[in-house]
Order: structure tokens, then sequence, then C-alpha cells
């Protein structure tokens, strides 16, 4: 009966990125976004039965009363997977961005209150409500560009109860497919004296509970001077580890800190930032499957350098591109401002670009064997646009006319105030 799945026909172009896939998101060309030409997909329970040319479709599926939506004159491509944001907060730094266009160093606007614990303070006061609201808000501007696996940080509560919270608020979030991650060790609250107390907390008390009440898959911590390093930070990830989280890591944004080197030595997921390191680590990471994760759009706001981009890859290491959605250093959710940073400050070209933005971010989830490419067995996530392909990452502030599907079924953008 109608219902039980969706027949997709006809698209003018559609990308599979199999090749990309088959690659495991490695040294991707055009050849390997699989390009088909008037093709069609089939999906059943959510997840790809079938894809090829619409010439080839078995006429079996006309017989099961599936859903047929026409795709001629569009282009299909997987959704894109969004790996990495801090999307529930509240207030913002708007003060802080004038701070440092006059001057001021992300250290200094730390030292002097702001920076991360101004956010702490603002989403300490906010309610559960509240935060399930704004963050549903921000949700839905992802989904109009094509997100349709969204990972969101906690990072801004800094004590048990505030950062189970902001995970809660994470949990109500409609739409796409969410992926939570607690970042409880952002920062050291005021309430402890230093880095290595606060770490033990987070290690005895907070991660057990996490776990127990399945609140988050992955534990995320900020290595760098100042913050959280050296031998407290190694325990901590081995504790994360030894209670089931995967892990990731802020590695090497400001300074070559250790960051990569412990993402390589504790099997991360991923090493985030990544904009400090050098020739032994590139070669590192190309030989490991640690996926680097480039946020461009947080180097142009911190007026930094670029990850080497160029490097990576052509070392064979597997990237990632996300926005690093945030209040303070990359507050912007446009994808298609980062996909041009990435073509024109680190030389990535569109064929690499899209990849990173499936088949890349999707290992950086540890969910490559479910998303990031339209294979089958593959959740049947996807996006069908007004546009042609080669025109994605290119006009800046423009986003096609999306069409965007998770698990077959057409994603309509719900009133967040009725949500929350």
């Amino acid at each position: 009966m109608a219902g039980n799945g969706l027949i997709l026909r006809n698209a003018t172009e559609m990308l599979t990125l199999e090749g990309v896939s088959r690659k495991q998101g490695r040294h991707a060309l055009e050849e390997d976004l699989g390009l088909l030409k008037r093709a069609s997909l089939v999906c059943k329970k959510g997840r790809i039965e079938w894809v090829g040319p619409d010439s080839r479709l078995p006429k079996s599926y006309a017989r099961e009363g599936l859903k047929e939506v026409s795709a001629q004159g569009r282009t299909v491509l997987p959704g894109f997977v969004e790996c990495h944001t801090h999307s529930v907060f509240a207030g913002d730094r708007a003060v802080e961005f004038e701070m440092r266009n006059q001057g001021a160093s992300y250290r200094e606007i730390a030292a002097k209150g702001g920076g991360i614990l101004s956010t702490v303070k603002a989403t300490r006061k906010a309610g559960l409500r509240e935060l399930a609201y704004l963050t549903q808000e921000r949700v839905n501007r992802f989904l109009r560009q094509g997100v349709t696996t969204l990972e969101i940080k906690s990072g801004y509560g800094l004590s048990l109860k505030e950062e189970i919270k902001m995970l809660e608020a994470a949990g109500r979030v409609k739409g796409p497919r969410i992926v939570r991650t607690f970042l409880g060790a952002h920062a050291v609250p005021k309430e402890f004296a230093s880095a290595e107390e606060y770490l033990e907390y987070l290690g005895t008390v907070a991660l057990p509970r996490i776990r127990r009440e399945k609140l988050a898959e992955r534990v995320d911590i900020f290595i760098e001077r100042g913050f959280f390093e050296g031998e407290s930070a190694e325990l901590y990830l081995a504790r994360a580890r030894d209670l089931g989280f995967e892990t990731v890591i802020h590695a090497d944004q400001l300074s070559l800190s250790g960051g990569t080197a412990a993402a390589l030595k504790h099997g991360s997921l991923s090493a985030d930032h990544v904009i400090q390191i050098q020739h032994p680590e590139i070669q590192r990471l190309a030989r490991s499957e640690v996926t680097s994760v480039l946020l461009p759009a947080a180097d142009l706001y911190m007026r930094c350098s670029y990850p080497p981009a160029r490097a990576l890859i052509d070392a064979g290491a597997r990237v990632a591109l996300a926005t690093d959605f945030n209040p303070g250093t990359s507050p912007t959710q446009d994808l298609t401002l980062v996909g041009l940073l990435a073509r024109l400050q680190m030389k990535m070209s569109l064929p690499e670009v899209i990849a990173a933005y499936t088949v890349g971010a999707a290992y950086a989830l540890g969910r490559a064997s479910d998303l990031g490419s339209l294979e089958l067995g593959k959740y049947a996530d996807f996006l069908s646009i007004n546009e042609d392909w080669r025109t994605l990452f290119y006009s800046a502030g423009h986003s096609p006319e999306m069409e965007t599907y998770v698990s077959g079924k057409r994603i309509s953008i719900r009133s967040a105030r009725a949500d929350a």
C-alpha cells in the first residue's frame, strides 16, 4: 500500500557519491561522485533499496503501490552532514566580535570574563523550554540548506545539571537526525580551582551519568593551552572510551598543543580545527582512520590561518567540513560560506567539498555505514535541488531551492514555537 516507501523518478542528474564512499572519503575526484543521468531511487522502510537509471527501474515496484515523486529537471544528491556545531546556547557575543576587530585576542577576551564563560552565564539563565525553542529555530535554518544529519554539542552549561539541560534541549529537536556530543570539557567553570580538578569530576561523576541516561553518544574536549591538555586530558579521554563513548577533539586550533596526537593515540573519530599541525601530524593523519574536520568559517571570524587542507588531502587524509556554528568564534550557519572558503582559501575542488560535506562528515560522526552516499542499505537521506550540482558552493549567500528527505520522507519545517 502507498506510504510504505517512495520512488523518486527520473532525476535529470543524480550524484550517488558511491566512488567517494568506496574510497572512504579520500582523494575524491569528479569521477567518484557517481553521476547518473535520468536516474531513479527506491526507498522502503527508510532505506535505499534500489538506485540507477530510470530506464532500468524494475516494473515490480509499480505493483507495490509505492508513492512516486518526479525529480525531472532536478538534481538529486545525498543530504549534507553537518558534523560540528554548538547549536544549543542562549545570548550572543556581538560585543566580543567588535573587541576582536579592535585587536583583542581570544585569550584576552576569555581573561576578562568573555568568551565561552559569557555564553555559559546566559545559557544557565535560560530554561529548558527556551533553549529548545532557540535550538529548533537554528536547526530549521540548517534544514533549509539541506542538512539531514546534524551534530550538536553541549559545553555552555559547565555543570552537570546545566549540561544535561543542554543535551535534553538537543534531544527535543525535530527534523534532521541529531547526534549529541557531550562537551563538558569546553572551559573550566569558576566553581573549580583547576582544569585537572574539573576533568576528574567530569570523568568520575558526569560521564557515567551521561552514559547511563543515554544523553550523548560522543565526548569532545578542547585541548589547548590554558584550557585542557597533558596527562589529565589523556586520562579523561581514556575514561570516556572505557565507558563506551566515541571521542572527538578540538585539536591544535590556536597552538600545536597535542590535540591531534591525542586523537591519534585514542582512536578518536575526528580531530577538529587542526590549523597548527605540521608535516609529521599530516602524515600520521593520512595513515589513520581519524577524520580531519576543517572549520574555515571559524578561521575567517578568528582571522587566523586556515588548515592545511591541500596537504592533508594530497597525503591521503580524510577530511570533513562543518560550520562550527557557535555564538562567539563562528556565528554563522551558512554552508555555502564554508564551501566557498574551502574552495577559495584552502584550494579544495568542488568534488572534494561535496565529498567532505557528505561522506567525510559521515565518517567524522561514525555513521559512514548509514549516511553520506546514495547506496543500497543506507538511509534514504537526500536532496532534490532545482539547479545543476556545479553551482553548489559558488554564490555567496545563495542556496538552491531544496526538497529535503530524511528516511525517504520529505521534511516540512515546523514552527519552533509549537515544538518548544
